[in-house]
């Protein structure tokens, strides 16, 4: 199988789905009406649990449903697969796909370290194959309007890029699958922390933005917190340095007040752009704009499939290298530091509980504005975490 293989109009590319509940299910629906459109053949979903009713009715008229990924790949024999497992199951998964010669889709986070990503570059070189993630901020219709503001000069040299995200999360956010909240389960790594999974979308835009994203960072600085009793972090910041070229630094909670729309901030030496990566809109110093709906990458994908040279990748894997540094460097980064309890308030009861950092939705915004960490900002847990602790920022030198 290979993604080169000729085709024609009537003979449209078999798609497969591995994974069939959580954010899976979506990707179920969007293969279902791409199917019926006639721009896919929807051949079958994986999962190594039963899918429910309401996924395998999806299916269309000879699409099969499998317990493995290995008789989905040797039955349905697809042209492009969507990988939608638990994040430690990427790597594994996708390579299974690459290997099939099947174009694959892997949802975020990619991979969970570098030697995953050098894998998975490796597979799809041998088969031929694309590998697209499953970044949609890549998609963005702001990104070309951004990066010829930057090209054209008008922000000035770029110094930096910050960004800046702070949500709830209740207490059933946590207790959702085995892996949530985990950095490692069964002896394989999760990294469920703020940074690596729900702002993941925030580290690697930023990255992309800065024209950093396919690189090896020089230093990465991480000060990971926590609330709950859990391994991995719920508020977090790091810096990333590279030989040259702007710094990223990116500031993140789970436990705000209220939810507040993920951004990334582009500081120039003459002006400033912020991108609100999630609703596409754009402000490059005081103009403003709305830019509509993101690139479908699934469909992009597609396109690809049916025309590589013609139509590139929006979100390659090979726009994630960065990323999948700085997820690695917190895998192997000390536990995260309590913050006081004295600065957190609990709100609600039950599964809708949660707790609330004091005044974090403003200090993500302060770090990011200035390109610093919670500690250089005075935050002032962050200061009685790193005195407790003897430093709470892990640095990795490469």
């Amino acid at each position: 199988m290979s993604g080169s293989r000729s085709r024609t109009v009537a003979d449209p590319p078999r798609l497969a789905v591995v994974g069939t509940s959580g954010y899976a299910f979506s990707y179920l629906h969007r293969a279902r009406i791409l199917h019926d459109e006639g721009l896919v053949r929807f051949a079958g979903m994986a999962d190594i649990r039963p899918p429910s009713a309401a996924a395998g009715a999806l299916l269309p008229p000879g699409g099969t449903a499998h317990s493995s990924v290995e008789d989905l790949l040797r039955r349905c024999r697809p042209d492009i697969t969507v990988v939608a497992t638990p994040p430690h199951a990427h790597v594994q998964t996708g390579a299974a796909v690459l290997r099939a010669g099947s174009d694959l889709l892997l949802e975020t986070p990619p991979v969970l370290d570098l030697d995953g990503f050098t894998t998975l570059s490796r597979l799809a070189a041998e088969s031929g194959a694309a590998c697209q993630t499953g970044f949609q901020s890549f998609g963005s219709p702001v990104l070309p309007v951004l990066r010829a503001a930057i090209a054209d000069g008008k922000l000035g040299e770029i110094v930096g890029v910050g960004a800046a995200g702070a949500w709830i999360r209740t207490d059933a956010y946590y207790r959702r699958n085995p892996w949530a909240g985990r950095r490692w389960l069964d002896g394989e790594a999760v990294v469920d922390g703020a940074l690596t999974n729900p702002f993941s979308h925030a580290v690697a835009t930023a990255l992309l933005v800065g024209g950093v994203a396919g690189r090896d960072p020089a230093e990465i600085a991480l000060e990971l917190y926590g609330t709950r009793d859990i391994e991995a972090d719920d508020t977090a910041c790091l810096r990333i340095r590279f030989g040259d070229g702007p710094e990223i630094v990116v500031a993140a909670s789970l436990c705000a007040e209220q939810d507040h729309e993920p951004y990334v901030v582009v500081h120039g030496e003459r002006g400033r752009a912020k991108f609100w990566y999630k609703s596409h809109r754009l402000e490059i110093d005081d103009e403003r704009c709305h830019l509509g709906e993101p690139a479908d990458l699934l469909r992009n994908l597609i396109a690809h499939h049916l025309d590589p040279a013609g139509v590139p990748l929006l979100a390659p894997l090979s726009g994630t290298r960065a990323f999948a540094s700085v997820v690695e460097a917190v895998r192997d980064a000390p536990s995260p530091s309590r913050i006081p309890a004295g600065w957190i308030r609990t709100v609600g009861e039950g599964a809708s509980r949660h707790p609330v950092v004091r005044g974090i939705g403003e200090e993500v915004a302060v770090a990011a504005d200035r390109l610093a960490l919670f500690s250089e900002i005075g935050v002032p847990w962050a200061n009685a975490a790193r005195r407790r602790t003897g430093g709470a920022a892990a640095e990795r030198t490469g």
